[in-house]
């Protein structure tokens, strides 16, 4: 697991490293107004359903009865239930994809109600909307694939095939504003473009790993109709943190103009360490988590589970507290430039702190998730999706008139807290979760060693390098540069001290495992 854990996140670290170079381009070129904000509404969209359905649902759903039927009934019965379930996703979403092209109007009232009727926001969300919509029927079939990847033991090449979209997005806002009209439809064609690259991609590897899938008739065989039970339940449950930003975006689209975009450049910051962490650590425990059940084996389980949570947090807890000491200096030393001034930068960074505060909880959600998914039961997790999805409601409304653009992020850190906090405890008391000695230890070393780099970092402000925010553009990412080298410097030698990591066998094997690649 920890072997597929790097490989996912060592892909996902390159693709979201891309994606800064592609948000910076964004807002160099359209700044924080109109443009911007109706484009990442455009995004959102498709996204979100890709998330909740492709990734999501589907993902936790069909993850576990693929790899338990790989593993009991061999490859030619798995094959065949992926390409029926390929069949059906894709006929289901084409029908999707073509009401939403017809009806997007209405779709972008539900989505963005502060976007006044006929304004330059509205009027331009639908068009670039309109173009971005197809890359779900691609990404979800992506998404698929990239399952029956995961489900044996491939994860190399599924978490490298999303890199794409970033290249391509570069390459589309580089070249395409002279042939789109404007940045703003030149990224939204570029989004497409890469769903159609990334299930390209996805569906030649699948073949070259000897699970070619095709298209047949779409039809609700048993083992379909159990995917869909389970779908249907593990809807929200699996999808909770998106739907939580989706309530994020609808209460900022009534803020002032503006506050879509802030809201999406601190969130692309916090994603960084989110996606590498929070989406390797789940991708590649479910299908090992479900071996061991389906073998029996209920310590090795446990076992995972526990190394789990200990990859995850080891980055994630140091990775929140650097975020809420340098929020400001890491805005402006990313985006500040072009039309993206200091005083959003500024602003952007208040909204990254609220994120960073419950990025611990979001990783741990989908640390504990697979937990139930791997056991088949996808009911509990939409319960507790459920409550903290009003819980995020209720504070959203609470926060939106005194806190503006940090409300929303704040609400859902601290509905991912509650939520991560009742996953652990209803696994604890099933039995399903049994932390030993040795994660309780690491996570209480960790949690200080991340609080010492805290304290370095902010006693660094009163040096030079807290001059970040008035340096030149260069300076900035140089001091940035050194602030986030000296607090992993603390944090390592924390952890050296107290004994939660061997930094020295860490780099030995390292060392070996590129000895070994070389000579391969």
């Amino acid at each position: 697991m920890l072997k597929g854990f790097l490989t996912v996140s060592g892909w996902t670290m390159i693709s979201r490293v891309l994606g800064l170079v592609r948000d910076q381009l964004l807002a160099a070129l359209l700044g924080t107004g109109a443009a911007q904000d109706a484009y990442q509404i455009a995004f959102r969209l498709p996204n979100m359903f890709r998330r909740l359905f492709g990734e999501g649902a589907l993902n936790a759903a069909f993850v576990p009865l693929f790899s338990a039927l790989l593993e009991r009934e061999g490859k030619d019965t798995a094959r065949q239930f992926a390409s029926e379930t390929m069949s059906v996703l894709l006929s289901w979403l084409l029908l999707l994809t073509v009401l939403g092209e017809i009806f997007m109007p209405g779709v972008l009232r539900l989505i963005a109600p502060g976007f006044t009727h006929g304004d330059v926001r509205d009027t331009l969300a639908i068009s670039l909307s309109r173009i971005t919509f197809p890359y779900l029927l691609m990404i979800c079939g992506a998404a698929l694939v990239s399952g029956v990847l995961n489900g044996m033991h491939h994860f190399g090449v599924a978490a490298a095939a999303y890199v794409s979209f970033n290249v391509i997005g570069i390459a589309a806002i580089l070249i395409l504003p002279p042939l789109a009209g404007d940045v703003a439809h030149a990224a939204a064609w570029g989004v497409t473009a890469s769903g159609v690259v990334q299930f390209g991609i996805l569906l030649y590897a699948a073949g070259r790993a000897g699970m070619r899938l095709r298209l047949v008739t779409p039809c609700l065989t048993p083992r379909i109709r159990t995917l869909l039970a389970r779908m249907g339940v593990g809807l929200v449950g699996s999808g909770i943190t998106q739907i939580n930003f989706l309530v994020d975006t609808i209460i900022a689209t009534l803020l002032p103009a503006g506050s879509v975009s802030l809201m999406y450049f601190a969130d692309r910051v916090n994603q960084l360490p989110l996606g590498v962490l929070g989406a390797a650590a789940g991708t590649t425990l479910l299908p090992v988590l479900t071996r061991h059940l389906a073998a029996d084996d209920l310590d090795g389980a446990h076992h995972i589970q526990n190394r789990a949570i200990s990859y995850a947090l080891i980055l994630t807890l140091p990775a929140a507290a650097g975020l809420l000491v340098i929020a400001a200096p890491v805005m402006m030393a990313l985006f500040g430039h072009g039309h993206f001034s200091a005083h959003d930068a500024v602003l952007s960074a208040q909204s990254l702190r609220a994120y960073a505060l419950g990025l611990p909880a979001f990783v741990l959600v989908k640390v504990l998730s697979p937990g139930f998914f791997a056991r088949g039961d996808t009911r509990t997790p939409v319960l507790v999706g459920m409550g903290t999805l009003v819980l995020n409601f209720i504070l959203n409304i609470s926060f939106m008139h005194w806190l503006a653009h940090i409300g929303p992020p704040l609400a859902s850190s601290l509905a991912a807290m509650v939520n991560a906090g009742v996953l652990a405890f209803l696994l604890l008391r099933r039995g399903a979760l049994v932390p030993d000695p040795t994660l309780i230890r690491q996570l209480a070393g960790m949690t200080g060693c991340a609080v010492m780099m805290a304290m370095g970092l902010l006693m660094l402000g009163h040096t030079p390098l807290g001059d970040a925010m008035q340096a030149g553009a260069v300076m900035r990412i140089v001091d940035v540069g050194a602030m986030v080298t000296l607090g992993v410097g603390i944090y390592l030698l924390a952890l050296q001290v107290l004994g939660i990591a061997d930094m020295r066998q860490a780099m030995a094997a390292i060392s070996r495992r590129l000895r070994r690649n070389r000579t391969a």
